[in-house]
């Protein structure tokens, strides 16, 4: 007291005792003297109140009278509608229906304020807003389930799959009106029911009574295929290709073709060619070329399809070396020169020269050396894959006599079943189709020494054969087909043209079937609209179904029928009701976040077309 008399009294010039004789004669410390003063001045400040009237307390305003009714219609609906509205501490997740029923209970109290309306309701007032406004985003779509398995369902050794559980969970779903996630975790929480996600909707899905999404696969062709070529040892078999590559002299540009020789259980390059185009020499070249590096010739080569390379010369150059086509349409049948290109390519530096000498020889000589210093590295550069060894280690590896006899054997019954092939083809070949072609490839010069371009040309009805030659023919007389063509362009010819025949074909196939099944489609959604409208519902609940399936639907033929249902269904309404119906469609399909806002504005604007058309 004494110091919070000092403190009161210096200000008026009372003489005083100084604080510090005070606190020694207190016998405390100076922070609590300070302390204890500060509320004696706080309490004598109370002691007398001010002059004039006391402030008037202010009291919050009464609420509407009509906002217990709306907090009981709103308990009322999510009561009946589990999941409607899902989620912990401030973030929910709501659903489409209890959106559409406050957006409709709001048109009833129009009178309350956004603010007490949302407090009433349990609901944000910025979220109310967006419904009303229906300019948020649509809701996330929940997750494709998992690929459900039947068999592994009923083969589940878990105890807690029992019929109690699976009853269980198909009545909660029944009338389950939010998200898939959130129906999970109710399972789980509500129900005690320690299942996954993956279970869940496999059991949904058993029973017909939810169809998760699916997506598309990838296909095996990729692993299915790796591994699968059948080597033996090196120099049982080599496979040979051709590669264009271009050369620019000064500002000429050159293509010439690099021939590659390639071992295929080694993965050795053992001969190139380089040559103008790809051919027969080039073929032949090549395959000397591999003789000279490796000292003997093959069992077999492997060859593409090309006429070129199955010609009589080079049977001849192979003599006792088996010639083995490669499948069809299968490029990495060829895998170990194809990969040896894409090496070539992503290695080799431009090929650019500027040079007086003759531009060909020029081009010949760099690629030559480029080739054959690239090979040589390549062939010692050691292979993780193959245990570290190199190409060339490899190679060198000695077969025996029972590999070598092995070997020739399986590549024999290669060849022999890919001759029975050929002649069983032939010998279904029509005599007048075959005659056809032959005096058509005698006529257009065209190269097919074993006829296999014709056998496969065969195989197509004749009128896309005769106006394949046709075209063929007329764009040689006219010089507008492309350099270095052979017969496989006409076989190409007559394949698109009797694929546009069939395309044709086709399209009236899908057309008069489309029509059958759009009037099987029509008759079972016209069935569908006379049950709903014969149902004694109330007109809420009938326009919520037919606003959902008008904008749901997966297809759009049924989202185009539902929607003049709907129009329909609004103008068969007493003219004073009918724009109240209106009304009442468009905010509810506002409030139908499922569907993209896209959808719901066309939905609207096709609908207020249908009831005022104004042409």
């Amino acid at each position: 007291m004494l110091l919070a008399a000092r403190m009161l009294g210096e200000p008026m010039g009372l003489e005083l005792p100084p604080a510090k004789a005070i606190v020694a004669a207190a016998g405390v410390t100076r922070s609590r003297a300070y302390e204890a003063a500060a509320q004696v001045v706080d309490f004598s400040s109370r002691l007398e109140p001010r002059v004039g009237r006391p402030p008037a307390q202010t009291e919050p305003p009464p609420r509407p009278r009509d906002h217990e009714a709306v907090s009981r219609a709103v308990l009322g609906f999510v009561m009946t509608h589990p999941g409607c509205v899902h989620g912990h501490g401030k973030r929910q997740r709501y659903g489409d229906g209890f959106r559409r029923f406050l957006v409709e209970l709001r048109a009833e109290h129009a009178a309350l304020s956004i603010e007490d309306f949302a407090a009433s309701a349990a609901v944000p007032p910025g979220t109310l807003r967006s419904w009303l406004m229906a300019t948020s985003s649509e809701t996330a779509a929940d997750p494709p389930a998992a690929d459900p398995d039947a068999a592994a369902i009923a083969a589940s050794s878990s105890p807690s799959l029992t019929t109690a559980h699976i009853d269980s969970v198909l009545g909660a779903y029944g009338g389950w009106c939010g998200g898939f996630r959130d129906f999970c975790e109710y399972v789980q929480r509500e129900l005690c029911i320690s299942w996954g996600r993956d279970t869940i909707a496999q059991v949904l899905e058993l029973h017909g009574v939810r169809r998760p999404q699916r997506r598309g696969g990838r296909s095996p062709d990729e692993l299915a295929l790796r591994s699968s070529f059948q080597t033996f040892f090196a120099g049982a078999q080599w496979v040979g290709d051709g590669m264009s590559v271009p050369v620019t002299i000064g500002s000429e540009l050159l293509k010439l073709n690099f021939e590659l020789q390639c071992d295929a259980f080694s993965g050795a390059f053992v001969g190139i060619s380089i040559r103008d185009a790809e051919d027969s020499a080039a073929v032949i070249e090549s395959f000397r070329d591999g003789i000279a590096t490796t000292g003997a010739a093959p069992l077999a080569e492997l060859l593409d399809n090309k006429p070129s390379n199955h010609t009589p010369e080079v049977d001849t150059a192979l003599g006792d070396t088996i010639r083995i086509r490669a499948t069809v349409q299968r490029p990495q049948n060829k895998a170990h020169v194809e990969g040896a290109f894409g090496l070539f390519s992503t290695t080799a530096p431009p090929l650019e020269l500027d040079h007086r000498a003759s531009a060909r020889q020029i081009a010949a000589q760099v690629l030559g050396l480029v080739t054959t210093t690239w090979a040589r590295a390549m062939n010692h550069r050691p292979r993780p894959g193959r245990g570290g060894s190199s190409r060339a280690q490899l190679y060198a590896l000695e077969p025996t006599d029972e590999q070598i006899a092995a070997a020739r054997r399986t590549l024999e019954e290669r060849r022999r079943r890919q001759e029975l092939a050929r002649q069983t083809l032939e010998a279904r070949q029509r005599p007048d189709v075959r005659a056809f072609l032959d005096a058509a490839f005698d006529r257009l010069e065209l190269t097919d020494p074993e006829r296999h371009v014709r056998l496969a040309i065969s195989r197509y009805p004749l009128d896309p054969i005769i106006a394949g030659v046709a075209i063929f023919e007329s764009k040689q007389r006219t010089a507008s087909l492309p350099d270095g063509v052979d017969a496989r362009y006409l076989l190409g010819i007559v394949r698109n043209v009797h694929e546009q025949r069939e395309g044709e074909l086709v399209a009236e196939a899908l057309l008069r079937l489309r029509r059958q099944a759009r009037d099987i489609a029509l008759e079972r959604l016209s069935r569908d609209q006379v049950e709903l409208r014969a149902t004694h519902r109330p007109t809420r609940d009938i326009l919520a179904v037919l606003v959902d399936r008008a904008l749901l639907c997966e297809r759009a033929l049924d989202r185009t029928f539902w929607l003049d249902a709907l129009a329909s269904f609004i103008s068969d309404a007493a003219s004073d009701e009918r724009d109240a119906r209106y009304r009442a469609a468009a905010r509810c399909i506002h409030a139908t976040f499922r569907a993209e806002p896209r959808r719901r504005e066309h939905a609207v604007r096709v609908l207020a077309e249908r009831l005022v058309p104004l042409a």
